[in-house]
């Protein structure tokens, strides 16, 4: 909490223009944090229906490589 603390007492020292910045960036990594967690959740539904696909004699060739 201390990173908390001192964005916090620094933000102090804004104009209201520059606080509007902050607060922009704050929901853009917000946002980002959110696109990371739903492409994360979409690839763990999809990997046993990839594992199907992809684990079949035919490909037994490409393990080695």
């Amino acid at each position: 909490m201390q990173i908390a603390k001192n964005i916090a007492e620094r933000m102090q020292t804004l104009s209201e223009e520059q606080l509007a910045e902050v607060e922009d960036f704050i929901e853009f990594l917000r946002f980002r944090a959110q696109e990371h967690e739903i492409t994360r959740a979409a690839a763990a539904v999809s990997e046993p229906t990839f594992h199907a696909v992809w684990n079949n004699p035919e490909d037994d060739a490409y393990d080695a490589l």
